[in-house]
């Protein structure tokens, strides 16, 4: 299976966007982006200090992650990134107008049991709260797919390749 789309796994922290991402990448046969990795070193100290990121925090992170997005376009690609907001994936989508959205949802307490499990992440979760609150799950008229985090990563990517294959139809 391939894919021409550039697609963004989004979710809450801790639903695994970072492991599921590189599996639905290899699994579409397009390169992986970690949206982490877009983020100012201001960002990460901000979110390490269990201070949640404003809007003004996120513009830059989202500039960045469209503009690579839109140069994979017509190419391919998976990226991850929160994408709680509407309006934050209305920047995406205005960066790269192809988008496609994998929503991660699951069982607050599961997600909260796998943050805590993490090692080395910089999000803390006491932060988990303000993602939920923030959260504005994907509207009718935005292209994309939720997928459910119960079961193993290559399930959920799995179950993922798929939901996209039929949005292709």
């Amino acid at each position: 299976m391939s894919t021409t789309h550039v697609v963004v796994v989004m979710g809450v922290a801790g639903t695994g966007k970072t492991t599921v991402g590189p599996l639905l990448a290899a699994r579409l046969g397009v390169p992986y982006a970690e949206g982490d990795d877009f983020h100012p070193e201001a960002n990460i100290a901000k979110m390490s200090a269990g201070t949640p990121l404003t809007d003004d925090d996120r513009w830059p992170w989202l500039d960045a992650i469209g503009e690579w997005a839109h140069g994979r376009a017509g190419l391919g690609g998976v990226v991850s990134s929160s994408a709680l907001k509407r309006a934050y994936r209305d920047r995406l989508r205005a960066a790269a107008p192809g988008i496609v959205f994998v929503h991660l949802t699951g069982d607050r307490a599961l997600i909260e049991e796998r943050m805590s499990q993490r090692k080395g992440h910089f999000m803390p979760t006491a932060l988990l709260d303000s993602q939920f609150a923030t959260l504005q799950p994907l509207g009718p008229d935005e292209a994309g797919v939720a997928v459910d985090v119960a079961g193993t990563p290559e399930e959920i990517a799995d179950r993922a390749a798929e939901a996209l294959a039929a949005l292709d139809g």
